[in-house]
């Protein structure tokens, strides 16, 4: 049984298109075409009328670590409510633990290097991020564009690369089974050689968002 700010491997892989990684160190799925293209192109309207700097947890000193803009994306647009419905109908995820849909946006030469999604427990930010709502649990994000070169997604540690495709989703747990945090997710959003690459996130929690 999951709890309200989880999802299960069996839950994902009985709705339809979902393809699992097949690499027994990680929970990792995706989903081709589980975004129209009429609604990647709202959302990158959206991103593109709000997009800022983006910006780290714990700095590390790298000012180029990550050189992407950033866009928090407004409940109430049709395209972000489209958005939801399609991830609670996935996942069963109760929405209370899901953080606000954030939208990115790549232009060529900018990167977001090697992380994980999840908060380190001995960071110095961590109390400031994870004091209410806890820990990541899922992390759900979706490719808005094809990218004309570079942009792609590479999981060093499981040896697996995304390449952008228009409209695909790729979730993944960023714990292992028995609850602990999963070093094996760490990612890198490798720098946009040619053109511009749009994605957005959607983060969920062990408590309700607050």
């Amino acid at each position: 049984m999951t709890t309200p700010g989880e999802t299960s491997t069996e839950r994902l892989l009985a709705q339809p298109g979902v393809r699992r990684v097949p690499n027994p160190r990680v929970e990792m799925f995706a989903v081709p075409n589980f975004l129209s293209g009429d609604l990647c192109d709202a959302l990158i309207v959206l991103i593109e009328a709000n997009r800022r700097p983006s910006t780290i947890a714990d700095p590390n000193g790298d000012a180029n670590f990550r050189t992407s803009e950033t866009c928090d994306l407004d409940p109430g647009e049709p395209a972000v409510r489209d958005v939801e419905a399609r991830l609670l109908t996935l996942t069963a995820i109760d929405p209370a633990h899901g953080e606000p849909l954030q939208g990115q946006r790549y232009q060529a030469g900018q990167e977001f290097k090697a992380h994980t999604d999840y908060f380190e427990p001995d960071g110095q930010d961590f109390s400031r991020y994870c004091t209410v709502s806890g820990q990541r649990t899922w992390t759900f994000m979706a490719y808005l564009n094809d990218v004309a070169a570079g942009g792609a997604t590479r999981f060093k540690l499981i040896d697996k690369i995304f390449q952008p495709r228009r409209g695909m989703l790729v979730g993944w747990n960023n714990r292992r089974p028995d609850g602990s945090l999963n070093a094996d997710t760490l990612h890198h959003a490798m720098r946009v050689r040619k053109g511009l690459k749009y994605v957005i996130t959607k983060w969920y929690r062990e408590r309700p968002w607050g």
